[in-house]
Formats: C-alpha cells, sequence, structure tokens
C-alpha cells in the first residue's frame, strides 16, 4: 500500500491496493490511513456493483438511504446522476455531512466514478477537526456546552422536494412528511474511533441551536458555518473515471461543485452504518 498524503495531510491517494482482495491485516491498516487522513481517494479501481458492495461490508454494516431511489436490485447503492441537459443544480451542491438528520449518521461514505466530465465535477471536503482546533479555548469551550437541531425539511420534504427543483432531475428523490422530524445532536460531537472533537454543523441539514432564539441561533450558525469551510480547512478533490473515495462523514463535510453542463456525471455510493454522535 502506497499512501501519498496532500500537502496539509488531511485527504490522501492510495495505490499499490486490490481492494477486492484484501486480507484482514490490510483492511486494519486501510482503516488506520483512512482515520489519520479522512478522505481517501483510489485510482484505477474497476468495481461492479457487487465489488462495490462487498468492500463497503468490509468497513462495517450499510447504512439507511431514505430520501432517494436505490439501483434496481441494489437496494444499498444510489446513483449520483446528471443529464448534459438537467438545469438543476447538481445533487448535493451544499456543505453536509450525510444525512446528519439521522439518529445514527453514517459513519462512511463512499463514492465510485463510472464517468466523469472533462471540466468540473469536482468534490470538496471540509475537515471538522482542524475547524473546531482552530478556535479560541473559551469558544471551544462554549460550543461544546451546545446542542444543534438537524432535519432534512430543506431538501426532502414535500415544499422543499419543490423548492429545490426535485422532480426536474434526472435522480428519483423520495420526499416525505417524515422529512420534518427534527434531530437534537451535540453541536460539538466526539469521534467514536479517534476521540478527537469534531464542530459538527452544516448547511443543509443543521436547521437551528437548542435554547437560543431564532436570532441567536441563525448568527452563531451563520458565523460557524463560514468558520468551517474557509480555505484552510478544505481539500479540493478532482475526479477520475474508476476513482472511488472514501470519506469520514463523522468528521468531514463535503460539497458537489458544478461546472460541467452539458456533459453527463455518474458516480455510485454506499454508506457504512454509525453511531449516535455524542
Amino acid at each position: 500500500m502506497k499512501v501519498v498524503p496532500t500537502n496539509t495531510g488531511f485527504g490522501a491517494h492510495v495505490t499499490n491496493l486490490e481492494l477486492g482482495n484484501l486480507t484482514e491485516a490490510e483492511v486494519t491498516e486501510l482503516r488506520n490511513v483512512w482515520l489519520a487522513h479522512q478522505v481517501l481517494a483510489f485510482p484505477d479501481q474497476p468495481m461492479t456493483h457487487a465489488m462495490l458492495e462487498a468492500f463497503t461490508l468490509r468497513l462495517g454494516e450499510f447504512g439507511h438511504d431514505p430520501y432517494v431511489a436505490p439501483i434496481d436490485g441494489h437496494q444499498n447503492i444510489l446513483e449520483v446522476r446528471r443529464e448534459p441537459d438537467e438545469k438543476v443544480a447538481p445533487f448535493g451542491s451544499a456543505w453536509h455531512s450525510d444525512w446528519s438528520f439521522q439518529e445514527k449518521p453514517p459513519a462512511a461514505t463512499l463514492l465510485h466514478a463510472k464517468e466523469i466530465p472533462p471540466v468540473g465535477g469536482d468534490t470538496w471536503y471540509a475537515d471538522g477537526y482542524a475547524a473546531f482546533e482552530a478556535l479560541e479555548p473559551q469558544t471551544r469551550d462554549y460550543l461544546c456546552s451546545l446542542t444543534a437541531l438537524h432535519s432534512a425539511r430543506r431538501p426532502y420534504s414535500h415544499q422543499g422536494f419543490i423548492a429545490g427543483r426535485g422532480p426536474e432531475r434526472s435522480m428519483q428523490i423520495l420526499p416525505s412528511d417524515s422529512a420534518l422530524e427534527v434531530m437534537e445532536h451535540p453541536l460539538v460531537r466526539t469521534h467514536p474511533e479517534t476521540q478527537r472533537k469534531v464542530l459538527w454543523i452544516n448547511q443543509v441539514y443543521t436547521i437551528g441551536i437548542k435554547g437560543l432564539d431564532a436570532d441567536k441561533s441563525n448568527e452563531l450558525l451563520k458565523r460557524l458555518l463560514a468558520h468551517s469551510v474557509e480555505e484552510r480547512f478544505v481539500y479540493k478533490h478532482r475526479w477520475f473515471t474508476n476513482m472511488l473515495t472514501l470519506w469520514d462523514n463523522r468528521s468531514v463535510q463535503h460539497f458537489a461543485q458544478g461546472g460541467y453542463d452539458g456533459h453527463r456525471r455518474v458516480l455510485h455510493r454506499t454508506i457504512v452504518a454509525g453511531d449516535r454522535p455524542f
């Protein structure tokens, strides 16, 4: 296994590894590399549906995807697709942690590139560890006492589905009244494996802070959200066909970039089940 970190160490490329034929020792080593770098990219890894499913299961059980229809015959694989003539914004084109509104959000997300446009279509990742650690100690202590409110209402309620032009997507979105529910999570979570603190909020699903009035909540969230995705915390990932990425959804936000109108972009996604944040 060859690991080439980015300049900051947040994110790394991994080569000399056949993901479909890993020993238990290699899985353990790979998990440690993943925990250290948070976002891993594996170039030149052609994968069938079965191979993607099998590799995902080496990392943990599948998570639950509530609001996007899966691929036929593969209930744990989503196809992230945007057609050349599609006018709606790309799926995932705002900062978010996958399904943070769930009681037990995913521990990991895997994304395999099937068809990549010649321009645009990058994914940006933001380091929640670094964002938290860059705050003043007094601010960190205060934030650790707060509870954030998460909900899927903005993109996946019936109203949000229409407002976000969901019917115009090539992907099949499944809006539901369940998206109106609210889940409480610590605003600063402790990673269950590394024990490091994470500033754990995001633009799409974090809708407020418990115990603060709307103005104070919105003001604090706006400031923290801007801080969490400052350039110094961001890794800008460029895709290539047959590349797989694996990221730690417990410490990382991500943002799907556009810039490829007139070209098709297709990737397949799985998630690994996680624990309730604490």
